[in-house]
């Protein structure tokens, strides 16, 4: 069958940098780390005490206070995106059927604020089950495509994806997937994350995942530095309008760019630690490749998982040069995880956005908080530290991995009616 064009007409974010679409990106061109020390909750006890918070933010100021009070902070940031997207795209009233549009989202962990604040609060009482009847609904991660179905009336496809830190990139391929098979006409994809939380933090620093560079929040996530030492947890939410291509062109929408390719496989080697030659990472960067009938040659950025941890910068780095050979080193490659932390299930999307407006703007934003290069990690690569860079950008990869070994990639080029 001729599989149809899918491009993307709408986005939307909320990020530690800015809560709209232009804040992300003006942060990103500048260089701005979104870290600082947390506000959430005490973090006295705690041996991380910075993360990149959303700053600024009030559900409130977006969604009627009663209905607010039903969802967990990842359901606020994903209607607060989803909503800037829809808007953006100019899907309105009688320019679309309801029945053919859709959305799929992701998030890797979901309401764990809510889920948290339910136990700790039963374990103070009597025993007596006082839970609140929306304690389910406000933790489940398919509440929150739900809840921007009901907003905007969409009756299409809609789910969750959960695949950890990959999460949203998957959402963004079955959303891909879906409209090209004639299947829908437009999808509401991306996905959100809330984990700057007791459990949370606490979880991933008792795994040695996080940066406990206190002392100096601002540069404590540093991808590919020799003195890196862990991620640095971050939240928000960001949204992509994928739209089957005539039906774009039939209602005049403006489009960002177009959606080629993508590729999903498993390391199937560690819970979480990475294949240590980037086996996983290889494998989904070709399959993304030949999904979109494109050579390495044709891509000119590539947006890496890049989490600022020991091993996963390394085995990527590898994995890039072992698919695009002499072609790397032509390649600009960044992780904007330097700027906004590592946003989990939300990471895929936002950075996807960081590509599309890399392709539309001709700028790679950049890896900020380079200091000592690591020896390891190809000195040739054009790793675009700590200043963003004037480029045409004809297409773009993006990488995001998951603990689990889950692997996703993919590729978006610039728009040729």
């Amino acid at each position: 069958m001729q599989l149809r064009r899918v491009v993307v007409t709408g986005l939307g974010a909320v990020t530690p940098l800015g809560n709209t679409l232009q804040d992300y990106w003006n942060g990103l061109r500048q260089g701005v780390s979104g870290a600082g020390l947390i506000t959430r909750f005490d973090t006295e006890k705690f041996k991380v005490k910075f993360a990149c918070e959303v700053k600024g933010f009030d559900a409130t100021a977006y969604i009627d206070r009663k209905e607010a009070r039903k969802m967990d902070p990842f359901t606020h940031y994903a209607m607060v995106a989803a909503d800037e997207a829809v808007n953006d795209s100019g899907i309105t009233q009688g320019t679309y059927n309801p029945d053919r549009i859709g959305v799929i989202w992701g998030a890797g962990i979901g309401g764990l604020t809510t889920f948290f604040q339910e136990i700790v609060d039963y374990a103070k009482g009597d025993g007596t089950p006082r839970f609140s009847p929306f304690f389910i609904p406000k933790m489940i991660v398919d509440i929150a495509p739900g809840f921007i179905s009901m907003r905007h009336g969409f009756r299409g496809p809609n789910y969750a994806t959960v695949s950890a830190c990959a999460s949203s990139t998957h959402a963004l391929i079955d959303a891909f997937n879906v409209i090209r098979l004639g299947k829908a006409d437009a999808i509401v994809a991306g996905g959100s994350e809330a984990c700057i939380n007791e459990p949370s933090v606490g979880g991933f620093s008792n795994m040695k995942a996080l940066s406990e560079r206190n002392d100096d929040p601002f540069t404590a996530s540093r991808p590919f530095d020799k003195d890196r030492d862990g991620f640095v947890m971050g939240e928000g939410g960001a949204s992509l309008i994928l739209e089957e291509y005539e039906h774009a062109k039939a209602r005049g929408a403006k489009i960002y760019a177009e959606m080629v390719g993508g590729g999903m496989t498993a390391d199937a080697y560690h819970l979480t630690a990475p294949h240590p030659e980037g086996l996983g990472a290889s494998n989904v960067m070709r399959m993304a490749l030949e999904d979109a009938g494109m050579k390495p040659e044709d891509i000119d950025y590539i947006n890496v998982h890049g989490t600022s941890t020991p091993l996963g910068d390394i085995a990527e780095t590898k994995a890039i040069k072992t698919v695009f050979g002499e072609h790397a080193y032509n390649l600009n490659i960044s992780s904007t995880k330097s700027m906004t932390g590592h946003l989990l299930g939300g990471a895929g999307a936002l950075e996807a956005v960081a590509c599309l407006l890399a392709i539309t703007e001709d700028i790679i934003p950049p890896t900020i908080n380079h200091f000592t290069d690591d020896p390891e990690i190809d000195a040739n690569l054009k790793l675009t530290f700590n200043s963003a860079e004037k480029r045409t950008v004809r297409a773009a990869l993006s990488n995001t991995f998951g603990f689990g070994g889950h692997n996703a990639s993919v590729i978006f080029k610039k728009f040729e009616g």
